[in-house]
């Protein structure tokens, strides 16, 4: 086992271990630079962020009415039930992103290893 020649953004050098002959680890492989380019588009256009910030101020203002006594209970329970359905959402929507990612990588290291043509080949 080798440690990858990589470099992190602080400067310290990468402690991932990698198998001979490869010298870098997944992130730090130069032959990876279009996944990693792919990846990190798809994370910048998300919007789990953002949202989550709306629902929880959401959660936090029908909270404020419920207990000053200006919400009704049974509107605030269908608002409740709304709000856990946009939360189900957003979490799918994290988990198929997570799995593209994890798919890109996966065929990244087949490709590397010669796994695409007439190998085997790991399917979703």
């Amino acid at each position: 086992m080798a440690v990858c020649a990589g470099t992190k953004r602080d400067g310290s050098r990468c402690t991932v271990t990698v198998e001979p002959p490869q010298t870098y680890c997944w992130w730090h492989d130069p032959d990876n630079a279009e996944d990693r380019r792919r990846a990190a588009s798809k994370a910048g256009k998300s919007r789990p962020n953002r949202e989550l910030v709306g629902v929880k101020a959401q959660l936090q203002d029908l909270t404020k009415d419920v207990l000053a006594g200006e919400l009704e209970t049974g509107r605030a329970a269908v608002a409740n039930q709304l709000i856990n359905t946009r939360l189900r959402a957003i979490e799918l929507e994290r988990k198929i992103k997570e799995s593209e990612d994890l798919e890109a990588r996966i065929e990244s290291l087949e490709r590397r290893q010669g796994l695409t043509k007439g190998g085997r080949r790991w399917r979703a």
